[in-house]
């Protein structure tokens, strides 16, 4: 399954989401009131959900999509753990993780259901149609 031309704008939310996971895990100094459990396990777990989304639309590999995103969390939590004010943890990372296997998921299953919505929507074969009457 290749990118079409329509799915090539996908690449503008999952570059968005990769600057910004790299952004906030740069500081120590995070916008807004921090997050405790388990709300900070839910803004990981849809953050990875989204850009395995996002990465699967935009080149129309799911299962590569959650390979990049699940290595981008792993690199993100190695990477906060060079930042001061910051710390890595697995429980994090295990959060991003599902989120990339949810997002790739809906990603392949929303890919499958078009492709059958295009062969039940295509015109029917009148040779054919004469061959099952």
């Amino acid at each position: 399954m290749r990118a079409r031309p329509a799915q090539r704008r996908w690449w503008l939310p999952a570059l968005a989401l990769l600057w910004g996971i790299w952004w906030l895990s740069s500081s120590a100094d995070t916008p807004g009131p921090p997050l405790i459990h388990p709300f900070d396990w839910l803004a990981h777990f849809l953050t990875y959900l989204a850009l395995a989304y996002s990465l699967g639309r935009a080149t129309g590999q799911p299962r590569l999509a959650l390979v990049v995103a699940v290595w981008w969390g792993a690199v993100d939590e190695v990477h906060q753990a060079f930042v001061p004010g910051r710390d890595a943890g697995i429980q994090d990372w295990w959060f991003d993780l599902l989120g990339a296997l949810v997002g790739s998921r809906l990603c392949r299953t929303r890919a499958r259901a078009a492709e059958l919505q295009r062969h039940t929507l295509e015109p029917a074969d009148p040779a054919r149609l004469e061959e099952v009457a």
